[in-house]
């Protein structure tokens, strides 16, 4: 049974988490932003482009699947786009998982907020995790982030071109955030090079969507032999 002190201890570090990802909640509201108005020019109707962040809360994965749907591509290539960028939760929630404690509905309902940002926050070293600052900074974020789609699908019918704005850079850029920190060792900036290139020999060949599936197997160069 939860005790008054856990309690009071559960809340004083779900108000930490809230505070320490402000910053960053301002950055993902405007990556929200650029997602509601790529996704409204390439064709989303307002109703499913706001579903899709309420349900599916990974930046790098809409914005995968929706730029590959704007480019021509075919509904599996965005899927398993998708799919892929999303893999990266599976160590990330089993990492999380001791500390997500109560009934099944409650564990997944707290496992919805955990995003490479608000894993960040609730990360204390050596493996351990804050649940309080994990809930509190993905709540936030998730707010942030709705909120920011929602003004993007609204205000998307203003912009004549959202590439006049650069908002088409918001997909490169993303990646580019969340790839810049994993080049430090050789093997992984080879990884990455391989990738690129193989994206851009079949560029011109094969349907969008189809050189990032195809780029995802250089990821094999990551691994080790026993």
């Amino acid at each position: 049974m939860t005790t008054e002190p856990a309690v009071h201890a559960f809340r004083d570090s779900l108000r930490r988490g809230v505070r320490d990802a402000v910053p960053l909640a301002i950055a993902v509201a405007l990556f929200g932003v650029s997602f509601g108005v790529l996704a409204k020019s390439a064709g989303f109707g307002g109703i499913a482009t706001v579903v899709m962040s309420l349900t599916t809360f990974s930046g790098a994965a809409q914005f995968a699947s929706v730029s590959i749907i704007r480019d021509g591509g075919g509904a599996a290539a965005a899927i398993t786009a998708a799919a892929l960028l999303s893999a990266r939760f599976i160590p990330i929630g089993l990492s999380v998982a001791p500390v997500l404690r109560g009934r099944v509905p409650a564990r997944f309902a707290k496992s919805q907020l955990v995003i490479d940002e608000s894993w960040a926050v609730a990360s204390r070293g050596g493996g351990l995790f804050d649940a309080g600052a994990l809930v509190g900074a993905g709540l936030l974020l998730y707010v942030a982030w709705l909120a920011g789609t929602l003004v993007g699908v609204a205000g998307g019918g203003l912009l004549s071109d959202p590439e006049a704005l650069g908002l088409d850079a918001a997909f490169p850029a993303l990646f580019l955030a969340l790839l810049a920190p994993n080049l430090r060792k050789r093997r992984l900036l080879v990884a990455a090079l391989l990738g690129a290139g193989i994206a851009l020999v079949l560029v011109p060949f094969v349907r969008p969507g189809l050189p990032v599936v195809a780029a995802s197997l250089a990821c094999l160069v990551g691994w080790s032999r026993r």
